[in-house]
């Protein structure tokens, strides 16, 4: 079994009862508690518990990825037709309104994660243990996680420091800036990275080294180079992280939080779900979501046929470029070559996210087999790190030879020689950093967020209308509930 913190969490806020399950040692499983801020947060073992809580959220952020990819032009929407999710159908399209099922579902995730890590800060003080610094800092780099994907998809949000948010509060505070949330973005990363350890105590956990990769990131998304290059540098020279040799082991199950490895979320089959609570699953839904419909044939399992990948990224690929294979699963190729078969479903493209796409396992799994794969999601890797770094160093004109150090040492895993170095400066090496990100990272989730933040997206994606889409709107549930307090995002 993988020895990592696993999360089972229903939470309901007003009564504030946690039922948890755990495995090994971080906690013990099927353990209820009924808790309020009187008789908890009383030892270490509870605020333990609570910190499992915050990372169970983690979980959700499936959708996220996803989306991420969908939203881009790196993948179609697909599934069996075009009523099939119609949210995604629409993201993917870009006419996608306040009234969309899975952008609520990120929005109501991502906060009910920085509900939770709010809940052990507006406690921080009740009670005085060894390691509690540990812990404070865990539940603020969760708490930075969270506020980071709701920056970036629905940008200012309302703020309530270290205290939980309560019904009724939507009427009162008020959407925070976009950059008031990245000071408390950068607040939180910062204590994070003075007072995380930098081995974690057990896998899954944040470290030193995935805050700081987190900090540098969120500078890099405010356009301050400057500091997201010093940031980087401070990862890279503590030299805890490296490249492994073989880009296909990453994404495998022997390849989960390795060495190239900065922060992962840590998925399993041991408990499952069904649809009608996605997010109760310890299932990776996003892998299920992605595979081949009516997949017979070896090393894989069935899917949904969702986030099918383009012609145009699949063409993004250079020539000897290992990574090609590894990252798009052809299926002409693959049944010519072994015989498989599959379904076509909706906007088939005959490609599919072969990172993260079920892998045929010999445990039976609980729940719906397709909604509980085991695969890890590798939320930040060094690769991605070394190509954030080469960018703040080339964008910031601190240091093109730098930046080209880094970019060439992903160039050289994926080429395997030194031939396709890049020695291009100015604004021509951005360009290389930035296509280099593309298929690096595709299949992962950073490719929307990517163009936004580079302001390609209008030349990149069909039907991005600019002024509007570089945000997704606010759920209309929220804007009703606020009752005139939150304005909707422009064009919505």
């Amino acid at each position: 079994m993988k020895k990592y913190i696993f999360f089972t969490i229903v939470f309901i806020a007003t009564i504030s009862t946690l039922t948890i399950s755990c495995s090994d040692e971080f906690v013990n499983r099927d353990v209820a508690y009924s808790i309020d801020s009187e008789n908890y947060f009383n030892s270490k073992s509870d605020y333990d518990m609570a910190l499992v809580a915050a990372y169970d959220l983690l979980q959700s952020s499936y959708v996220n990825v996803l989306l991420g990819e969908i939203a881009s032009d790196n993948t179609l929407a697909g599934g069996e037709s075009q009523t099939d999710v119609v949210g995604f159908q629409q993201i993917d399209d870009m006419i996608h309104t306040p009234v969309n099922s899975n952008l609520r579902d990120i929005w109501n995730w991502m906060f009910a994660g920085v509900n939770r890590a709010n809940y052990i800060l507006e406690f921080k003080d009740k009670t005085e243990f060894e390691g509690k610094n540990q812990i404070i800092a865990e539940a603020r780099f969760l708490r930075a996680y969270y506020h980071f994907e709701l920056v970036k998809w629905f940008g200012g949000i309302p703020l309530k420091g270290d205290v939980r948010f309560n019904v009724g509060d939507e009427k009162t505070i008020g959407r925070s800036s976009v950059n008031e949330v990245y000071a408390s973005i950068e607040s939180d990363l910062i204590y994070a990275s003075e007072n995380l350890a930098a081995i974690p105590s057990q896998k899954g956990r944040a470290t030193k080294g995935a805050a700081l990769a987190l900090l540098g990131k969120a500078y890099l998304y405010e356009e301050n180079f400057t500091k997201a290059a010093t940031t980087f540098q401070s990862l890279i020279t503590a030299n805890n992280y490296s490249l492994v040799s073989d880009y296909d082991s990453i994404f495998e199950a022997d390849g989960e939080n390795g060495t190239e490895s900065v922060f992962e979320v840590q998925y399993t089959d041991i408990e499952g779900a069904g649809f009608g609570c996605l997010q109760c699953s310890e299932g990776n839904v996003a892998v299920g979501f992605s595979g081949p419909r009516n997949y017979t044939g070896p090393l894989f399992t069935p899917g949904f046929s969702f986030n099918v990948p383009t012609q145009k990224v699949v063409s993004a690929f250079e020539a000897g470029d290992s990574r090609k294979a590894v990252a798009i699963l052809d299926m002409s190729s693959w049944s010519a070559e072994t015989g498989a078969t599959y379904g076509q479903g909706y906007e088939n493209t005959g490609y599919f996210n072969r990172k993260y796409i079920p892998r045929k396992r010999s445990a039976i799994a609980a729940g719906d087999l397709n909604l509980t794969n085991p695969n890890n999601y590798r939320a930040i890797r060094y690769a991605d790190v070394l190509l954030m770094a080469a960018e703040a160093y080339n964008r910031s004109g601190l240091d093109d030879v730098k930046a080209r150090l880094y970019l060439n040492q992903v160039r050289r895993r994926a080429f395997g020689d030194l031939n396709h170095d890049i020695t291009a400066s100015g604004a021509a090496l951005t360009d290389f950093i930035l296509a280099e990100r593309r298929v690096e990272l595709v299949g992962e989730g950073h490719r929307f967020f990517d163009l936004v933040r580079t302001k390609k997206a209008v030349q990149e994606i069909t039907g991005f209308t600019a002024g509007k889409n570089e945000l997704f709107p606010i759920p209309i549930e929220e804007i009703q509930f606020a009752n005139g307090n939150w304005s909707q995002n422009p064009g919505y």
